[in-house]
């Protein structure tokens, strides 16, 4: 029997909007309902084929579309890349899976988007002079990865491109069927792809659903033999298709609906109907081809750079970053760098025909890196090539290396004796005579993430800077976020600065420590010294927070806490003294989360904890931050635009403070994935406390 691969909806649930058909359901989807309903569905799929379940993990609603986690063809198991950040932690869980199972598990490349079976379906062998397998593009996977699939699995891939946000993956408009049959929705197509369709498909092998069955997910059906499993069809579908013989098995899924699958979406085909002699195939070319395009003059003011990138679409190609520079003034120009991809050499050059206009120059074969030996410790060659928070990569021996401990303002160095051949980001100072040196633009690709990718992290995730009066709606989207962080295990970071104390939002940051919400704490002398001022005498700054008044000799609280700290020895020793009895380090220390506390010129004492030697306390930070996938910046100009510098793209980053200006500054540094919430510090983490703790 054909073998299948589900997933429980132990944590199912609509949390985010990562397509049209989350928009308004976030929060509405019943749990109980949806696993009365996916047990229905196992049941049924268990009389037809042999179901094998993964584990569900906490903080990933959507990990029970098991379609999505990868494709099977013979024991190779293709991982899925995801496009959306919310659903990434899938992939490697969906991988470890197919690995003990027995399955190979082929090699990923991180910067293609690949959705899984959700976009790749097999045209099943019977009836079919050579198999094929479907794949679609447009919305959620890259054109590339269809060409990957090609030299990858040894199959002709037939391109289809998505224009409905809708129908995001292919399995959700798009059926194919034995003896060269198929069933879809036109309108979800390209015209294009249509007619590719009906090249391949005669008139009288397709059945065209309408609306009423394509928004009922008829189309996501799970095959097995001559019956499909689904969770609508109309009555003029199952007639069509009892014609062809077809059995029609229709439960209801409508919980999973709301997050946008259906039957197919929670089921991977882990054995493909294809003929034995197909195990021996030879390599196929991929029709796909691509060009690397560059852009250059005022790109952003003048809407160049979004004209270009709508031709490409309209022209039915794809198009992925590769480098962005953009002028700083208004008399400077900016450089764009992006691939076109397109599914044939035709198709192709009409594209690059068409960005002419916006002119257009084609970048030849990339050349290798240029190589320069540092001769004096803590200098740089003239020419060094300066990093960036982008994921960045050098071309070393004809072959593309990639950058580790990726951070902006930093030499590129390579190893070049390592096998394979190594890169890593150096900080000037750290630079040592004979190491090998990035010098020029040669040689360098940076990968400029997708904005549209960003705008999906979050649903209030943006560079701009918002307004108070929106933070309150922001502020639960980051709870759930958050829950979904602590959930699956991952590191969420606070930067503050000592207003956290002085507004009363001690208490509540203390709270979020407490309840595992905090997995490391960046901070300088003042922050720690107002907290223990606080747990001292009530006081921040000799004012009473409580009344909001001074207090007779409050002028000396932070002083007088400083020297009982310094007596102690350290914070923890005087936690462990019962010296300390409560606040923001108080929970650090009880509860393991490691903190640093990075010292200044204007300091009083200092505590003995903080750090003075400002390289060590840049290293400690470069340290807490790694593996990060949040990090909360609160109410401080100096620590947020330090940590921001040396915290590569990727990790979201949310910026809180009374001053917009900070949140400004901080997005200048180029993140697609920083926002800002414009509020009181301690008004914000009173309703992020309450959200998360007191929901």
């Amino acid at each position: 029997m054909t073998r299948l691969l589900v997933c429980p909806p132990t944590y199912f649930g609509v949390e985010y909007v990562i397509n049209p058909w989350m928009a308004g359901n976030v929060g509405e989807a019943s749990q109980t309902t949806a696993m009365r309903q996916w047990d229905a569905l196992v049941s049924i799929l268990e009389d037809h084929a042999d179901v094998y379940g993964a584990e569900p993990q906490p903080g990933l609603p959507d990990m029970c579309f098991a379609a999505n986690g990868g494709l099977v063809l013979d024991e190779t198991f293709v991982p899925a890349t995801f496009s959306v950040a919310q659903r990434e932690p899938e992939s490697g869980l969906y991988r470890a899976w197919a690995e003990a199972a027995g399955f190979e598990a082929a090699e990923a490349d991180d910067a293609l988007a690949f959705e899984g079976e959700g976009d790749a379906l097999w045209w099943p062998a019977e009836g079919n002079s050579k198999p094929v397998l479907w794949a679609g593009y447009g919305v959620r996977t890259s054109l590339e990865a269809h060409r990957m699939l090609t030299e990858q699995l040894h199959v002709e891939v037939v391109s289809l491109r998505l224009v409905d946000q809708r129908f995001y993956h292919l399995d959700t408009c798009f059926v194919p069927l034995p003896e060269g049959r198929m069933i879809y929705y036109p309108p979800a197509f390209d015209e294009p792809s249509r007619q590719r369709i009906e090249s391949l498909v005669p008139p009288d092998q397709r059945i065209e659903v309408g609306d009423e069955d394509a928004y009922g997910f008829a189309c996501n059906a799970v095959r097995l033999g001559n019956t499909l499993v689904t969770s609508h069809a109309t009555g003029a579908l199952r007639k069509a298709l009892d014609a062809w013989g077809f059995d029609v098995i229709a439960t209801p899924l409508t919980e999973f609906i709301k997050a946008g699958g259906a039957a197919k979406c929670l089921t991977l085909v882990l054995d493909q109907d294809l003929p034995d002699d197909f195990r021996q195939r030879a390599p196929v070319e991929s029709p796909i081809r691509s060009r690397l395009v560059e852009l250059e003059g005022h790109l952003l003011d003048e809407g160049v750079m979004n004209h270009a990138f709508d031709t490409v679409n309209r022209s039915g190609s794809s198009f992925r970053l590769e480098r962005f520079r953009a002028g700083e003034r208004s008399d400077q120009t900016s450089l764009v760098r992006f691939v076109v991809s397109a599914p044939n050499r035709e198709r192709l050059d009409d594209t690059i025909e068409r960005l002419d206009q916006y002119g257009a120059r084609m970048v030849e074969a990339a050349a290798p890196a240029t190589l320069v030996a540092v001769d004096q410790d803590g200098v740089a060659p003239d020419d060094f090539c300066c990093s960036t928070i982008y994921p960045t990569e050098i071309r070393v021996g004809g072959s593309w290396v990639p950058v580790k401990h990726q951070r902006m303002d930093a030499a590129i160095v390579v190893d070049g004796n390592a096998q394979p051949p190594t890169a890593r980001c150096t900080l000037m100072r750290d630079l040592r005579r004979r190491d090998q040196v990035v010098c020029g633009e040669a040689g360098v690709r940076v990968r400029i993430p997708d904005p549209r990718h960003a705008e999906r992290e979050f649903a209030f995730m943006s560079s701009e800077v918002t307004t108070e009066r929106r933070a309150e709606g922001q502020i639960e989207e980051l709870a759930l976020e958050m829950r979904r962080i602590r959930a699956r295990g991952g590191r969420i970071v606070v930067v503050a600065g000592p207003v956290v104390i002085h507004t009363g939002g001690g208490r509540h940051l203390g709270a979020l420590i407490r309840d595992g919400y905090v997995q490391a704490l960046l901070a300088g002398n003042a922050l720690a010294v107002h907290d223990i001022e606080t747990n001292f005498y009530g006081t921040s700054l000799g004012v009473d927070l409580n009344r909001g008044l001074g207090v007779q000799g409050g002028h000396r609280h932070h002083l007088t806490a400083i020297n009982r700290i310094r007596a102690a020895g350290s914070i923890d020793a005087a936690v462990a003294a019962g010296a300390v009895t409560g606040g923001v380090m108080y929970e650090c220390v009880k509860a393991n989360v490691p903190y640093a506390l990075a010292g200044s010129i204007r300091d009083d004492g200092p505590l003995p904890d903080t750090m003075m030697d400002l390289l060590d306390a840049q290293a400690a930070y470069a340290r807490l931050i790694e593996g990060a996938d949040l990090i909360l910046m609160l109410s401080t100009m100096l620590h947020a635009i330090g940590t921001g510098n040396m915290t590569p793209a990727g990790v979201r980053m949310v910026c809180v403070d009374i001053n917009p200006a900070v949140a400004t500054k901080l997005a200048d540094r180029g993140s697609v994935e920083s926002t800002a919430i414009v509020t009181d510090v301690g008004l914000f983490l009173n309703l992020l406390a309450r959200a998360l703790i007191d929901p």
